[in-house]
């Protein structure tokens, strides 16, 4: 298969082209620089040229593939809403291209906000977009359903390899610059995980044997309570570890304070039935006791930032 992967060269995206080209798929990947174009050749990829907001290239890329998996989005979390709008129009643009064929889309979403108070699963419907909430990929991937473009989504956790561990990595700069790792209240909250390498295995599953219109899962780990996810920081980083209130929350993590004291728990009970899939990588915890921003080289001038911040 000759598939078209947009953020070919970012953290998850180049996990997946490497697993494609494994799997003896052909990889056309959408990047923007010449290094990223230089390491795309490298792996054995075609490379197509442009960002974002060209939407006349990912148009091109869709059209010339028989399939899609969209990876890319900008994690900027000043411009949230901005980059949630730059993403309904990158989905809406990969989906007309394959509009009316039998070509998957596979659209990358979160499994934030999901479920409260219990495990998220597969069937639980896309988050409705707010004010607060703004990002729409599920939404606007299932709104392609009815114009006959077989699109589905894989819903990611925190994912994770010894260089990056999602919503974790800002974690680890927050408390460089405050001095201290922080969780909300008893820190009993949890987040799911998964390794970066079993989540590209998922999203080759569901291409190659995926159903249109449902939402699979790469959970390796239903949930890792976040104190301890805070107390690896603090190991790491040499600083101490601390509780904040609920109220204190924003002031403590910024835009992250949404997310910091929730139970981002769930299930891949039926993605692995569904897909065959089963991880086989180590978990986040492991990755975090032997994480690169705890190198020495890293992490030595953290000590004692706690003790000068008060």
């Amino acid at each position: 298969m000759r598939v078209f992967v947009t953020g070919a060269t970012g953290f998850i995206g180049s996990a997946v082209v490497k697993e494609l080209i494994d799997a003896r798929h052909s990889v056309i990947g959408y990047v923007r620089s010449d290094a990223g174009a230089k390491s795309l050749i490298a792996a054995g990829a075609e490379v197509l040229r442009g960002d974002l907001e060209d939407l006349d290239a990912l148009r091109s890329g869709a059209a010339s593939s028989d399939g899609v998996i969209h990876t890319a989005f900008i994690h900027d979390f000043s411009k949230f809403k901005e980059n949630c709008e730059i993403d309904t129009r990158v989905i809406e643009t990969l989906g007309s291209a394959l509009e009316g064929s039998d070509r998957p889309l596979l659209v990358t979403s979160g499994l934030e906000l999901l479920a409260s108070g219990r495990l998220a699963t597969e069937e639980d419907p896309p988050v409705p977009t707010s004010a607060s909430y703004p990002r729409a990929s599920e939404v606007n991937a299932m709104s392609l359903l009815a114009r006959g473009v077989r699109a589905s989504v894989v819903r990611l956790p925190q994912v994770h390899d010894r260089v990056k561990q999602g919503l974790v990595s800002y974690l680890i700069n927050i408390a460089r610059q405050k001095g201290a790792s922080a969780y909300v209240g008893d820190g009993s909250n949890r987040w799911a995980a998964v390794h970066v390498l079993d989540a590209a295995r998922l999203y080759r599953l569901a291409l190659e044997k995926g159903t249109a219109g449902v939402k699979y899962h790469a959970v390796a780990e239903e949930g890792v309570p976040v104190k301890e996810i805070a107390e690896a920081i603090g190991r790491g980083l040499k600083m101490p570890t601390v509780s904040v209130s609920a109220e204190q929350a924003g002031e403590q993590f910024g835009v992250l304070g949404l997310f910091a004291g929730l139970d981002l728990v769930a299930s891949s009970t039926l993605t692995q039935k569904w897909l065959a899939w089963r991880p086989t990588q180590v978990g986040l915890m492991d990755d975090l006791d032997h994480a690169r921003d705890f190198q020495p080289e890293n992490a030595e001038s953290n000590a004692g930032r706690y003790a000068a911040s008060k």
